[in-house]
């Protein structure tokens, strides 16, 4: 078994490559890792086009739901999109919480924090940043986010827990997610399981659902449900990369599976409303007049 590190440094490696595929090729494979179907044109990614805000640009169908489809995202929002690769999830949270509000991408490889500024910087965007960081350590202050999005990224993070007590620490009091990710029902076969591909891919390092949900009630959390969940079927031509035929033959009949799901939930507290003076608030000490260096 790899140790945390090792499988850090695979992810940033195997995602700088798949920055650089197309949306086709990410879209036919596990997460843009391992072997592409030629039976299948999307293994796992939801389409996007739909929804207000969509750039195709940054849409490298790497995800496993659309969770700012659900997120509840309001003017004026701060919102922290965890894992945004070249910025799609983000970029759709920006039309949701307008100008006044923010968005905050945080990935961990340099080559996606790369593509998402750029894009950012075509569509003129002021209010999206992006922050080259480990989730498991976010860049980000404590109380800081009305909501939090993210989308086929927490099964590519060793310690999971870390990752769900820093969204906990990040959210402002009354604040919520809303996060698409892989979780399984039973054991995965032992070829995936020891496959760096399928770490890569989103297969081999997701959590059992119980304790996927448990883990966030564990936290603190509150309110959580599932808001969409479906079924992720991996075509033969991508399991023979890794399984004889009696192998594939008892793959699908396996009682159990693998699995996107949709899960929302709150941090406790009261959510603050937003006023225009709010909004619109100047540091008042920098503006007084006779100031030395004062910005008015």
């Amino acid at each position: 078994m790899k140790t945390s590190n090792e499988l850090k440094s695979l992810v940033q490696e195997k995602y700088g490559e798949i920055a650089l595929q197309n949306k086709e090729t990410n879209a036919a494979s596990c997460c843009g890792a391992g072997p592409v179907s030629g039976k299948v044109y999307s293994i796992m990614a939801d389409e996007y086009k739909d929804l207000d805000g969509y750039a195709n640009d940054a849409d490298l169908g790497l995800g496993c739901g659309l969770p700012t489809e659900f997120a509840k995202i309001q003017e004026g929002d701060t919102v922290i999109d965890l894992g945004s690769g070249a910025g799609n999830d983000a970029f759709i949270a920006r039309h949701e919480t307008g100008a006044s509000g923010k968005v905050i991408g945080i990935d961990f490889t340099p080559t996606m924090i790369e593509k998402a500024r750029l894009n950012a910087e075509k569509l003129g965007y002021n209010n999206v940043e992006f922050r080259q960081g480990d989730i498991e350590h976010m860049p980000v202050a404590d109380n800081t986010a009305d909501v939090i999005v993210s989308n086929c990224v927490l099964n590519l993070v060793p310690n999971k827990e870390a990752v769900i007590n820093e969204v906990f620490r990040v959210i402002k009091p009354g604040g919520h997610f809303s996060i698409s990710d892989i979780v399984l029902l039973g054991d995965l076969p032992e070829a995936f399981q020891k496959d760096a591909e399928m770490y890569a891919g989103c297969i081999s390092g997701a959590m059992q659902k119980d304790d996927y949900l448990n883990a966030l009630k564990n936290a603190g959390f509150q309110n959580i449900s599932i808001q969409k969940e479906k079924a992720i079927i991996l075509p033969d031509d991508i399991l023979q990369a890794y399984l004889n035929e009696e192998e594939i033959a008892a793959f699908a009949q396996r009682e159990h599976g693998i699995f996107s799901i949709t899960v929302y939930a709150e941090k406790a507290g009261e959510k603050q409303k937003k006023s225009l003076q709010d909004l619109s608030t100047v540091d008042t000490a920098c503006c007084v007049p006779g100031t030395p260096g004062g910005c008015c």
